[in-house]
Protein backbone atom coordinates (compact mmCIF):
# COMPACT_ATOMS: atom_id res chain seq x y z
CA UNK A 1 0.00 0.00 0.00
CA UNK A 2 0.61 3.26 -0.87
CA UNK A 3 -0.03 6.64 0.96
CA UNK A 4 -0.76 9.84 -1.35
CA UNK A 5 -1.34 13.07 -0.03
CA UNK A 6 -4.42 14.84 -1.27
CA UNK A 7 -2.81 18.55 -1.19
CA UNK A 8 -0.05 20.38 -0.42
CA UNK A 9 1.05 23.24 0.81
CA UNK A 10 -2.68 25.06 0.73
CA UNK A 11 -3.11 27.84 3.51
CA UNK A 12 -6.24 26.76 5.64
CA UNK A 13 -7.56 23.74 3.96
CA UNK A 14 -4.74 21.18 5.02
CA UNK A 15 -4.77 21.40 8.83
CA UNK A 16 -5.47 17.88 8.60
CA UNK A 17 -3.71 16.74 5.14
CA UNK A 18 -6.27 14.06 3.88
CA UNK A 19 -4.58 10.73 1.83
CA UNK A 20 -5.56 8.20 -0.44
CA UNK A 21 -4.44 4.79 -0.14
CA UNK A 22 -3.05 2.92 -3.19
CA UNK A 23 -3.71 -0.59 -3.12
CA UNK A 24 -2.45 -2.86 -6.68
CA UNK A 25 -3.11 -5.73 -7.36
CA UNK A 26 -0.97 -8.27 -7.39
CA UNK A 27 -2.07 -9.63 -10.40
CA UNK A 28 -3.78 -7.34 -12.81
CA UNK A 29 -6.15 -8.00 -15.42
CA UNK A 30 -8.31 -5.26 -15.50
CA UNK A 31 -8.16 -1.50 -16.53
CA UNK A 32 -10.79 -0.16 -14.19
CA UNK A 33 -10.33 0.79 -10.78
CA UNK A 34 -12.44 2.16 -7.61
CA UNK A 35 -11.91 4.95 -4.71
CA UNK A 36 -13.59 3.64 -1.60
CA UNK A 37 -15.04 5.98 1.10
CA UNK A 38 -15.14 4.18 4.45
CA UNK A 39 -18.44 3.74 6.62
CA UNK A 40 -18.29 5.11 10.42
CA UNK A 41 -21.32 7.95 10.10
CA UNK A 42 -19.22 10.70 9.41
CA UNK A 43 -17.55 10.66 12.70
CA UNK A 44 -14.49 7.93 11.94
CA UNK A 45 -13.59 5.55 9.53
CA UNK A 46 -14.09 1.77 9.28
CA UNK A 47 -11.34 -0.15 8.18
CA UNK A 48 -13.27 -3.22 6.94
CA UNK A 49 -14.75 -1.05 4.52
CA UNK A 50 -11.83 0.51 3.43
CA UNK A 51 -9.11 -1.61 3.31
CA UNK A 52 -10.68 -5.08 3.00
CA UNK A 53 -12.76 -4.17 -0.16
CA UNK A 54 -9.32 -2.83 -1.78
CA UNK A 55 -8.16 -6.03 -1.19
CA UNK A 56 -11.21 -7.67 -2.63
CA UNK A 57 -10.83 -5.64 -5.77
CA UNK A 58 -7.07 -6.59 -5.62
CA UNK A 59 -8.20 -10.30 -5.78
CA UNK A 60 -10.23 -9.52 -8.84
CA UNK A 61 -7.48 -8.43 -10.56
CA UNK A 62 -7.99 -4.76 -10.13
CA UNK A 63 -6.35 -2.06 -8.75
CA UNK A 64 -7.85 -0.06 -5.45
CA UNK A 65 -7.83 3.29 -3.92
CA UNK A 66 -9.44 4.16 -0.33
CA UNK A 67 -10.08 8.06 0.06
CA UNK A 68 -9.57 9.08 4.42
CA UNK A 69 -11.35 11.70 3.80
CA UNK A 70 -11.70 14.10 6.73
CA UNK A 71 -14.56 13.00 9.42
CA UNK A 72 -16.31 15.33 12.53
CA UNK A 73 -15.44 17.88 13.67
CA UNK A 74 -14.39 18.52 10.15
CA UNK A 75 -17.55 19.43 8.30
CA UNK A 76 -18.80 19.64 4.69
CA UNK A 77 -17.51 20.65 2.21
CA UNK A 78 -14.39 18.71 3.40
CA UNK A 79 -15.51 15.18 2.96
CA UNK A 80 -17.16 16.11 -0.30
CA UNK A 81 -14.16 17.96 -1.70
CA UNK A 82 -11.62 14.93 -0.45
CA UNK A 83 -13.83 12.57 -2.42
CA UNK A 84 -13.63 14.94 -5.39
CA UNK A 85 -10.20 15.21 -4.86
CA UNK A 86 -9.41 11.62 -5.10
CA UNK A 87 -11.19 11.05 -8.15
CA UNK A 88 -9.18 13.67 -10.29
CA UNK A 89 -5.64 12.35 -8.80
CA UNK A 90 -7.07 9.23 -10.17
CA UNK A 91 -8.14 9.98 -13.46
CA UNK A 92 -5.27 12.43 -13.75
CA UNK A 93 -2.73 9.76 -12.98
CA UNK A 94 -4.32 7.27 -15.26
CA UNK A 95 -2.07 6.57 -17.77
CA UNK A 96 0.54 6.60 -14.49
CA UNK A 97 -1.45 3.60 -12.79
CA UNK A 98 -2.73 1.33 -15.97
CA UNK A 99 -6.13 2.15 -15.31
CA UNK A 100 -8.85 3.80 -17.82
CA UNK A 101 -9.75 7.22 -16.92
CA UNK A 102 -13.35 6.18 -18.17
CA UNK A 103 -13.54 3.49 -15.35
CA UNK A 104 -13.62 4.59 -12.40
CA UNK A 105 -15.60 3.70 -10.12
CA UNK A 106 -16.83 5.14 -6.59
CA UNK A 107 -17.39 2.82 -3.53
CA UNK A 108 -19.19 3.30 -0.26
CA UNK A 109 -21.06 2.07 2.74
CA UNK A 110 -23.36 3.36 5.49
CA UNK A 111 -22.17 7.17 5.50
CA UNK A 112 -19.33 6.28 3.27
CA UNK A 113 -22.45 5.20 0.97
CA UNK A 114 -23.79 8.99 1.79
CA UNK A 115 -20.25 10.35 0.37
CA UNK A 116 -20.43 8.28 -2.81
CA UNK A 117 -23.54 8.87 -3.73
CA UNK A 118 -23.20 12.59 -3.20
CA UNK A 119 -20.00 13.06 -5.36
CA UNK A 120 -22.04 11.32 -8.02
CA UNK A 121 -24.93 13.79 -7.75
CA UNK A 122 -23.66 17.02 -6.30
CA UNK A 123 -22.51 18.57 -9.04
CA UNK A 124 -22.15 22.24 -7.91
CA UNK A 125 -18.55 23.51 -6.67
CA UNK A 126 -17.78 23.96 -3.22
CA UNK A 127 -15.40 26.03 -1.11
CA UNK A 128 -11.57 25.44 -1.06
CA UNK A 129 -11.77 23.78 -5.06
CA UNK A 130 -9.72 25.60 -7.67
CA UNK A 131 -6.69 25.41 -5.71
CA UNK A 132 -4.39 23.86 -8.41
CA UNK A 133 -4.92 22.78 -12.39
CA UNK A 134 -5.76 19.21 -10.49
CA UNK A 135 -9.53 21.10 -9.74
CA UNK A 136 -9.92 21.48 -13.31
CA UNK A 137 -10.11 17.50 -13.71
CA UNK A 138 -13.72 15.80 -13.63
CA UNK A 139 -14.86 14.80 -10.63
CA UNK A 140 -17.75 12.87 -11.24
CA UNK A 141 -17.21 9.14 -10.99
CA UNK A 142 -18.28 6.54 -14.34
CA UNK A 143 -20.33 4.22 -11.86
CA UNK A 144 -20.95 3.95 -8.00
CA UNK A 145 -21.18 0.90 -5.47
CA UNK A 146 -23.28 1.87 -2.37
CA UNK A 147 -22.95 -0.64 0.53
CA UNK A 148 -26.38 -0.32 3.20
CA UNK A 149 -25.76 3.23 1.53
CA UNK A 150 -27.22 6.67 4.27
CA UNK A 151 -29.10 8.49 0.85
CA UNK A 152 -32.41 10.31 2.30
CA UNK A 153 -32.54 13.46 4.33
CA UNK A 154 -33.73 13.69 8.09
CA UNK A 155 -37.77 14.41 8.01
CA UNK A 156 -41.20 13.21 9.29
CA UNK A 157 -40.56 9.37 7.12
CA UNK A 158 -38.20 9.13 10.30
CA UNK A 159 -35.71 6.51 7.52
CA UNK A 160 -32.60 8.83 7.66
CA UNK A 161 -29.56 7.89 10.16
CA UNK A 162 -29.48 11.38 11.32
CA UNK A 163 -26.07 11.74 13.13
CA UNK A 164 -24.55 10.86 9.74
CA UNK A 165 -26.32 14.43 8.77
CA UNK A 166 -25.56 16.12 11.53
CA UNK A 167 -21.55 15.52 11.90
CA UNK A 168 -21.40 16.17 8.33
CA UNK A 169 -23.45 19.19 8.80
CA UNK A 170 -23.26 20.55 12.00
CA UNK A 171 -26.04 23.39 12.14
CA UNK A 172 -26.95 23.27 9.07
CA UNK A 173 -30.44 21.57 8.39
CA UNK A 174 -31.06 22.59 5.03
CA UNK A 175 -30.60 18.91 4.71
CA UNK A 176 -32.40 18.48 1.63
CA UNK A 177 -29.36 20.10 -0.42
CA UNK A 178 -27.08 17.32 0.99
CA UNK A 179 -29.81 14.29 0.28
CA UNK A 180 -28.58 12.58 -2.91
CA UNK A 181 -31.87 10.35 -3.98
CA UNK A 182 -33.23 14.42 -4.69
CA UNK A 183 -29.99 15.30 -6.53
CA UNK A 184 -30.37 12.12 -9.03
CA UNK A 185 -29.97 13.75 -12.46
CA UNK A 186 -29.51 12.64 -16.02
CA UNK A 187 -25.59 12.73 -15.79
CA UNK A 188 -25.26 10.54 -12.35
CA UNK A 189 -23.49 7.25 -12.62
CA UNK A 190 -24.98 3.98 -13.10
CA UNK A 191 -24.88 1.95 -9.71
CA UNK A 192 -24.80 -0.92 -7.84
CA UNK A 193 -26.89 -0.89 -4.39
CA UNK A 194 -27.33 -3.63 -1.55
CA UNK A 195 -28.53 -3.60 1.90
CA UNK A 196 -30.33 -5.92 4.27
CA UNK A 197 -34.09 -5.80 4.78
CA UNK A 198 -34.12 -5.96 8.32
CA UNK A 199 -30.64 -3.44 9.20
CA UNK A 200 -31.74 -1.89 12.17
CA UNK A 201 -29.12 1.38 11.97
CA UNK A 202 -29.74 2.45 8.18
CA UNK A 203 -32.80 2.07 6.89
CA UNK A 204 -33.48 -0.19 3.60
CA UNK A 205 -35.58 2.60 2.38
CA UNK A 206 -32.67 4.75 1.42
CA UNK A 207 -31.62 2.56 -0.99
CA UNK A 208 -35.06 2.04 -2.76
CA UNK A 209 -35.00 5.66 -2.70
CA UNK A 210 -32.22 6.25 -4.30
CA UNK A 211 -33.27 3.32 -6.91
CA UNK A 212 -35.95 5.08 -7.49
CA UNK A 213 -34.91 8.51 -8.20
CA UNK A 214 -32.08 6.62 -10.75
CA UNK A 215 -34.98 4.73 -12.63
CA UNK A 216 -36.82 8.04 -12.56
CA UNK A 217 -33.83 9.36 -14.63
CA UNK A 218 -33.60 6.03 -16.67
CA UNK A 219 -30.17 5.28 -15.33
CA UNK A 220 -29.53 1.63 -15.34
CA UNK A 221 -28.86 0.11 -12.25
CA UNK A 222 -28.87 -2.89 -10.04
CA UNK A 223 -29.73 -3.67 -6.46
CA UNK A 224 -30.25 -6.44 -4.10
CA UNK A 225 -31.66 -6.74 -1.02
CA UNK A 226 -31.08 -9.52 1.64
CA UNK A 227 -33.81 -10.61 3.65
CA UNK A 228 -31.40 -10.42 6.94
CA UNK A 229 -28.51 -8.79 8.41
CA UNK A 230 -26.67 -6.36 10.90
CA UNK A 231 -25.60 -3.23 9.41
CA UNK A 232 -22.03 -3.16 8.99
CA UNK A 233 -21.07 -6.21 7.48
CA UNK A 234 -18.78 -5.30 5.05
CA UNK A 235 -17.83 -8.63 2.75
CA UNK A 236 -19.80 -10.78 5.22
CA UNK A 237 -17.76 -13.53 5.64
CA UNK A 238 -19.47 -14.69 8.16
CA UNK A 239 -23.33 -14.57 6.78
CA UNK A 240 -23.07 -17.10 3.74
CA UNK A 241 -26.20 -15.96 1.79
CA UNK A 242 -25.30 -12.09 2.66
CA UNK A 243 -22.24 -12.63 0.72
CA UNK A 244 -23.50 -13.56 -2.31
CA UNK A 245 -23.21 -9.51 -3.15
CA UNK A 246 -19.53 -9.91 -3.95
CA UNK A 247 -20.00 -12.24 -6.51
CA UNK A 248 -23.38 -10.26 -7.59
CA UNK A 249 -20.67 -7.45 -8.20
CA UNK A 250 -18.13 -9.24 -9.51
CA UNK A 251 -20.65 -10.19 -12.22
CA UNK A 252 -22.08 -6.44 -12.71
CA UNK A 253 -18.49 -5.82 -13.44
CA UNK A 254 -17.72 -8.17 -15.95
CA UNK A 255 -21.13 -7.06 -17.64
CA UNK A 256 -19.78 -3.15 -17.26
CA UNK A 257 -16.92 -4.60 -19.59
CA UNK A 258 -14.63 -4.00 -16.89
CA UNK A 259 -13.49 -7.15 -16.09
Amino acid sequence: MTTIQLWENVPGLCEEVPVLEYYPAENKTSDATVVICPGGGYAMRAGHEGQGYAEYFNALGMDAFVCEYRVAPHRFPLPLLDIRRSIRYVRAHAAEYGVNPEKIAVMGSSAGGHLAALVSTYTAPVEFEGADELDAVCALPNASILCYPVVHLPDETNIAHVGSYRNLLGEDTDYAKYSPNLLVNDTTPTAFLWHTSDDAVVNVINSYLYAKALREHNIKHEMHIFPSGYHGLGVATNMPHVAQWTGLLKNWLIDLGWL
